[in-house]
């Protein structure tokens, strides 16, 4: 016991631990040093703001900014944004990041996506009216024909050409309604006076 406490004095005990504390500090300031250095520790980057750009000028901007991108599936189409432009994007521009730092985009797609017309011929008015809008198309106008059905639908247009049930529109379309207005076809009068 007495020899471990007189070791514990000498001169070459203290010169170990001397030596093993100074290398313990160098290591300790040469890792954190590299960590400075490899995770760009207090620099960051400012998001800028990528609505509205097209895609390319967005890849730009991102190699510009030292950022990484990842492009997402596409919205819905959104009328208020070009089409193929950044309609969102994630950080939100503003926030401080890394450089290098992995910014999401959603873009914006080519245009509505298209629904089938349905079957409304022969169905009032008013119920044809409702399912166009149920599938996401609009009555832009009503015009009336002479036929015996009142308010009945007979026909339709779009940018006027006729179209039938089962077509594809774009989403958000307007269509017109050729609907009966109660009377009597003139065909259909002559017809019965030849008789």
């Amino acid at each position: 016991m007495r020899n471990f406490f007189n070791f514990l004095r000498s001169k070459i005990f203290l010169i170990q631990i001397a030596t093993a504390v100074l290398l313990t500090i160098i290591l300790i300031f040469v890792v954190l040093r590299w960590l400075n250095n490899t995770t760009n520790h207090g620099e960051f980057v400012e998001v800028p703001d990528f609505s509205k750009l097209s895609v390319m000028e967005m890849r730009k901007s991102v190699e510009d900014a030292g950022l990484r991108y990842e492009v997402l599936d596409s919205a819905s189409f959104n009328p208020d944004y070009p089409r193929f432009s950044i309609i969102e994007q994630n950080p939100s521009a503003g926030t401080k990041v890394k450089t290098n730092r992995k910014i999401y985009f959603t873009v914006n797609p080519s245009g509505y996506k298209k629904v089938t017309v349905p079957k409304i011929i022969q169905v009032t008015k008013r119920n044809a009216s409702s399912m166009l809008k149920a599938v996401g198309l609009d009555v832009q106008r009503v015009t009336y024909v002479d036929e015996l059905g009142k308010d009945m639908v007979y026909q339709l247009k779009y940018k006027g050409k006729y179209i039938k049930p089962g077509d594809k529109l774009p989403k958000t379309s307007k269509v017109e309604l050729i609907c009966g207005n109660g009377n009597i076809p003139d065909s259909a009068i002559i017809k019965a006076n030849s008789n």
